[in-house]
């Protein structure tokens, strides 16, 4: 492992408890680590402390065994990516981009038509940083940390002030960027579909502290607990025995008639997601759910049976 974060805790003056709480991860060379979880989490506090812009009230960061406490932010060779980029708005894209090798005291113009060639703006070298759009930008801010051949690239929520549609693309495209350059990085997201596009290994973090690790498919297959399958995602609904079933996107569907049903409820309205048409079912106890109709017409009012598909659900 070339990161190793060992039992950091950040605490903020003034505050009552840890922005960050004994976290101990590693991260390996050319390894994409997503930290994962809501706003408030820790997990931006957590990359910055590793970046070196806030200090550690505990613990230790260490790069490829080397303790970085005395190492200042510019010394450690490290690229930040942040939500909007800062770019410099008098420089052109490729002033932008070189930025980067000049602070590395470098200078290289095959460097940077490279790398917008990477990030798909070949042709933008002497546009103005103002006539592109949020997409672009971000292209240009990751092109821009990676000039530099940093040794970790630390990007910070790069996506959330785009829309879905664009941020979908763009996480597709960062995950093939960091693979094929072989960059080893640590992504801060709070979208769990980003997470699972960007990562090889996604740390879902909560009140400050990693609550799971593992892959995207291993979180998925098995959320650590009710609260962790509701960001991902999940429906949790208790099974009268003191458990609970976490119920995925499409664990529910209309129940045929004289097939055995699960629950009993009645269509609320109707809606369309990711190419499908669902139904919106008021059930007692469960709340409103979504559920697949199948070859079943459902309208607004009628009385429905649910099934439970097991293959998409997980028992808690």
């Amino acid at each position: 492992m070339v990161l190793s974060i060992e039992g950091v805790s950040v605490v903020y003056p003034g505050s009552a408890a840890a922005a960050v709480e004994d976290v101990t991860v590693e991260v390996g060379a050319g390894e994409v680590l997503t930290l994962l979880g809501p706003s408030g989490c820790g997990k931006s506090s957590l990359l910055r402390a590793v970046a070196g812009l806030e200090p550690l009230a505990e613990g230790r960061v260490s790069w490829d065994g080397q303790d970085l406490a005395d190492v200042p932010v510019h010394r450690r060779g490290f690229g930040l990516m942040f939500q909007d980029g800062q770019l410099f708005p008098h420089r052109d894209v490729a002033g932008n981009v070189a930025f980067g090798l000049q602070m590395a005291r470098r200078r290289d113009r095959a460097r940077v038509s490279e790398l917008l060639e990477l990030v798909g703006l070949s042709g933008y070298e002497r546009r103005p940083i103002s006539t592109l759009s949020g997409g672009e930008q971000q292209r240009v801010a990751l092109a821009r940390a990676l000039a530099p051949q940093p040794r970790l690239l630390l990007l910070d929520e790069p996506l959330s002030a785009l829309d879905r549609g664009l941020r979908e693309r763009l996480a597709v495209e960062i995950a093939e960027i960091l693979r094929a350059t072989g960059t080893t990085a640590v992504y801060v997201t709070h979208d769990h579909d980003e997470a699972f596009t960007v990562a090889h290994r996604v740390a879902l973090m909560r009140a400050g502290r990693i609550v799971q690790i593992g892959s995207p498919d291993e979180l998925w297959a098995a959320p650590v607990d009710a609260e962790a399958a509701r960001f991902l995602g999940y429906r949790v609904i208790g099974t009268g025995d003191g458990g609970a079933l976490a119920l995925g996107p499409r664990a529910l569907r209309v129940a045929r008639p004289g097939e055995q049903t699960a629950a009993q409820g009645v269509v609320a309205g109707l809606t369309f997601a990711r190419g499908e048409r669902l139904v919106l079912v008021d059930v007692q106890g469960w709340g409103r759910v979504r559920a697949r109709t199948g070859e079943l017409p459902a309208q607004p009012g009628a009385a429905v049976g649910l099934v439970i598909d097991e293959s998409g659900a997980i028992r808690l």
